[in-house]
């Protein structure tokens, strides 16, 4: 899973998703479409907070000493 983008993943993940709401799974199909999402989320975090990394590190890329900067998406939660 790991080459796979963040836009596919997201979009597997969205898929699952849709399944699940559908209702029309049967247990052992839910089940596995559940496991199956929560990999797809893991991933996407994974690859959200490689890109903060990322970003962290080129916002400071002209300071001597590296500290934190916040990351905002600009979303609500």
């Amino acid at each position: 899973m790991a080459t796979i983008s963040f836009e596919n993943a997201l979009k597997k993940l969205e898929e699952s998703v849709r399944k699940l709401e559908d209702g029309s799974l049967n247990l052992e199909e839910a089940l596995k479409t559940f496991e199956e999402g929560i990999q797809w989320s893991r991933h996407c975090h994974s690859r959200l907070a490689d890109a903060e990394k990322r970003v962290e590190i080129l916002l400071n890329a002209d300071k001597e000493e590296m500290t934190q900067v916040a990351f905002d998406l600009g979303e609500d939660e």
